[in-house]
């Protein structure tokens, strides 16, 4: 490699390394970005919850061991297995038992955080277009035009 190729090379690298520095941070006073703000839009709050309310019917659906291949309602053959090992002394029973239990507990944790989250966003999307026809409905004169500047400006003194 030749001298010339390697300082080329040390100084892509060094560019590169400085574009990653800049992506790393908010922009200066008076240039792009808006400062940081967090912008969120109805269609992603929306998007987000159904998600949510897919996984939740998924693994209410496919996630259960406990009655698993269950026929009548009663235990599943997961939980089946444990209890009739455990009959005949095996300790894998009472493991296998303990993990039902264990994958239980924490399948309905998962379940009612996804129902929390699908319900959550769905009251936030729907709060959102109140508030939104709300201010819409305020900020318009008795003639339905729009209000002014100087009358808005009224609003964040």
């Amino acid at each position: 490699m030749a001298w010339g190729e390697w300082e080329q090379m040390k100084a892509q690298a060094a560019e590169r390394q400085s574009t990653r520095m800049r992506l790393n941070q908010l922009p200066a006073e008076g240039g792009g970005g808006g400062g940081g703000d967090l912008v969120v839009y109805q269609d992603d709050l929306g998007a987000v919850g159904h998600d949510a309310f897919l996984l939740y019917e998924s693994l209410r659906k496919e996630a259960d061991i406990a009655t698993a291949g269950a026929s009548g309602g009663g235990a599943g053959s997961t939980g089946q297995a444990g209890s009739h090992l455990k009959s005949h002394n095996f300790a894998t029973g009472a493991a296998l038992e303990n993990t039902v239990e264990v994958w239980s507990s924490q399948l309905k944790s998962v379940l009612q955080a996804c129902a929390h989250i699908s319900d959550h966003l769905d009251y936030s999307k729907k709060q959102h277009g109140n508030d939104d026809a709300r201010i819409g409905t305020v900020l318009r004169n008795a003639d339905g035009g729009a209000v002014s500047v100087s009358e808005l400006d009224k609003y964040f003194k």
